[in-house]
């Protein structure tokens, strides 16, 4: 396989089933996934004139999505070793999306009676009527505006985050510090009715430093509801009502792909993936959520900090 040049990186279309990945060292080959100058093309490898898709791959990615999309443990920082572990290859956009829909279905369940309040809010405001559920919706759009905000402006500057395991071993250790910290100092006396303007913008400015791989939108949230002084289900909570706008935007801007047509066994495989990250996603919710009624953070802490060291070990040993 020929390497091109950093100059030329940019054209790269790197087939992540291709036959041509068995010629190339796993190193290599994850540098290749992590390299944020190539796109990773959804090739699937044709046998008998048909698009097949590992299933395995496909179960293990939506149970590791699932598990780990609203823990404060990184997503990313799982997802960047199942191809180092397995030789694996990414698995493209489109089940990345699924994945995520699956795992916003799971919000919406667990939190559905936030999310009527809500909308049972702003009825009631556009009839003249203000109520707590309708400022609730008014601090989850205040707190996506920022993260809304740096996107647009990355996008237009063409400014990618890199994907490299020294980059996400750091965050997912630093992210893993300062939720030790946070939640170690920061009071437990308010509640989401609490929630004042300048709370849900800061939690919101800290959804910006989710843009990089392994900070952990939900460990972000969840340090900044916590400085604040939220109590730690409440600060779950916010955090997992951040998710529904910035999942459901993604999922709208690349789920229409999934009903195109010409993929109909890609779109069965995106079903069952949305799915079985949506079982997982809500349990892992359920039991979380318990635990923060009872406990603290410590344990989220802790897996971040080994999971960073193990990610940085095998970086710098690369």
């Amino acid at each position: 396989m020929t390497i091109f040049p950093e100059t030329h990186v940019r054209n790269i279309c790197f087939d992540p089933f291709g036959i041509t990945h068995q010629s190339i060292s796993s190193e290599l080959r994850l540098k290749l996934l992590l390299h944020p100058h190539v796109s990773r093309c959804y090739l699937p490898r044709l046998s008998g004139g048909s698009l097949k898709v590992i299933s395995l791959h496909l179960a293990v990615l939506a149970v590791i999505q699932g598990i780990t999309e609203f823990l404060p443990v990184s997503s990313s920082g799982h997802l960047v070793l199942v191809p180092l572990l397995t030789g694996w290859k990414d698995q493209g956009i489109l089940i990345d999306v699924a994945v995520h829909v699956g795992s916003l279905g799971a919000v919406l369940i667990y939190f559905w009676r936030d999310i009527w309040a809500m909308l049972a809010g702003l009825g009631r405001l556009v009839r003249g009527r203000r109520s707590p559920s309708a400022a609730l919706v008014g601090h989850v759009i205040i707190a996506t505006l920022p993260l809304v905000i740096a996107g647009i402006a990355l996008e237009h500057y063409g400014i990618d985050a890199p994907r490299t395991l020294e980059l996400i071993g750091w965050t997912t250790l630093i992210g893993g510090l300062f939720l030790y910290l946070a939640d170690s100092i920061g009071m437990t006396v308010r509640r989401i009715e609490h929630m004042t303007i300048g709370a849900s913008l800061l939690i919101g400015i800290s959804q910006i430093f989710a843009i990089l791989p392994g900070m952990s939108r939900s460990g972000v949230t969840m340090t900044a509801a916590r400085i604040c002084g939220y109590e730690r289900p409440e600060a779950a909570r916010f955090s997992m009502l951040l998710s529904i706008p910035a999942i459901l935007g993604a999922g709208l801007l690349k789920g229409r792909v999934l009903f195109d047509g010409s993929h109909p066994e890609l779109t069965t495989d995106a079903f069952v993936a949305a799915g079985l990250a949506f079982i997982t996603a809500l349990i892992s919710i359920a039991i979380m959520m318990a635990w923060l009624r009872r406990a603290s953070f410590t344990p989220f802490v802790i897996y971040r900090l080994l999971l960073g060291a193990a990610l940085l070990a095998l970086a710098y040993q690369a």
